[in-house]
């Protein structure tokens, strides 16, 4: 059964199973999730608890056995099952599938997986798992719900934050729930009850945003050039290498490019995103960012990629990070004159 990490609690108190799986990269929604079901099974009886990590045939073998014996110690136990790479492999697909199929009445059962991809949600041993038990697929919390949950978070602590100090604090902590709940705790020992300024955040929060190549991408295409920026410098920072942060980006500004040039002939936006081979997944941030541009600004900056990439690799001259800024403020709709066919050959050597 499909259920939501907001959800979980009302769930439990309603109707809960004996057999859970959570997957997901997120780190503290993983771990609040755990926390949580693993509190419902000790106030179900459950005392033992016997974590296995799965990264070989011989730790499945080792969880079947666990499985099918008796406790010495408890008549309930916890089995605390991760798999680490969300790749059980045949031998543990068998094992799950039969585990699910018939449940021993004193297991409770949490899985805990990495963010399992299309093949494994179709494999048998999961469809097995959610019709016996409960499935929570915990997903990174979308940049603009973070304000709202860090002014949940802080008030539970007594802190009222104003806007500015949540969108400093956003800032700070974006795409790292762990150390965002890390500086809350530290802003309700450190400051008093009540109101919270930006100068209390500054003071206080460390900068440990945490950013993807898709960040940039949808902060670029939604029309944030300060934010998309921001990503940019955080990336790399990190090290991420500049050939993956272009093809993220090449990959949209082709696809808009395709998407303006039909649009400007009359086709309407979905069917032009189809035909230029848009995920679904895209079409709202591809939707808000085509009309910011006209058909040969698109197709510049798609030129502006093939400069770059040529500069990554040594053949052309100019300061790689430099040039993915201008891409990057240009894609979101700063300064789009720089990059007008008129001054393409002039500026660029492509």
């Amino acid at each position: 059964m499909k259920l939501y990490f907001d959800k979980l609690a009302a769930h439990l108190a309603r109707s809960p199973f004996s057999l859970y799986l959570i997957h997901g990269d997120e780190p503290w929604q993983l771990m609040q999730a755990a926390d949580r079901l693993r509190a419902h099974a000790r106030a179900q009886g459950h005392e033992e608890r016997e974590v296995i990590i799965v990264n070989e045939d011989a730790d499945w073998e080792r969880f079947s056995e666990s499985a099918a014996s008796l406790s010495l110690f408890a008549e309930r136990r916890i089995l605390d099952l991760r798999i680490p790479n969300g790749k059980p492999g045949r031998k543990g697909g068998e094992a799950l599938k039969a585990f699910a199929e018939n449940p021993p009445a004193d297991i409770f059962l949490l899985i805990q997986s990495a963010k399992l991809d299309g093949s494994a949600t179709r494999a048998a041993w999961f469809k097995a798992v959610d019709k016996a038990g409960g499935v929570v697929a915990l997903w990174p919390l979308p940049h603009d719900q973070l304000p709202a949950w860090l002014d949940r978070r802080l008030r539970d602590k007594g802190l009222v934050p104003d806007a500015e100090a949540l969108r400093l604090l956003a800032e700070r902590v974006e795409g790292n729930l762990l150390a965002a709940d890390q500086e809350i705790e530290r802003l309700s020992l450190l400051c008093d009850s009540g109101p919270l300024g930006a100068r209390e955040v500054l003071d206080t929060v460390s900068n440990s945003a945490r950013y993807s190549p898709g960040d940039l991408a949808d902060a670029a295409l939604t029309g944030d050039p300060a934010r998309a920026l921001r990503v940019l410098e955080g990336l790399l920072q990190e090290g991420v290498a500049e050939t993956l942060l272009l093809w993220t980006l090449a990959q949209d500004i082709r696809a808009a490019a395709r998407t303006a040039e039909a649009v400007a002939e009359g086709v309407p936006m979905e069917r032009a995103m189809q035909a230029a081979g848009v995920w679904k997944s895209r079409y709202r941030h591809l939707a808000r960012a085509v009309p910011r541009h006209p058909a040969g600004v698109w197709l510049a900056m798609l030129s502006m990629t093939s400069h770059i990439d040529r500069q990554i690799k040594g053949q052309a001259a100019g300061s790689v990070p430099d040039a993915l800024a201008t891409l990057v403020a240009t894609l979101a709709g700063r300064d789009a004159a720089l990059l007008q066919p008129a001054r393409i050959g002039r500026e660029y050597a492509f």
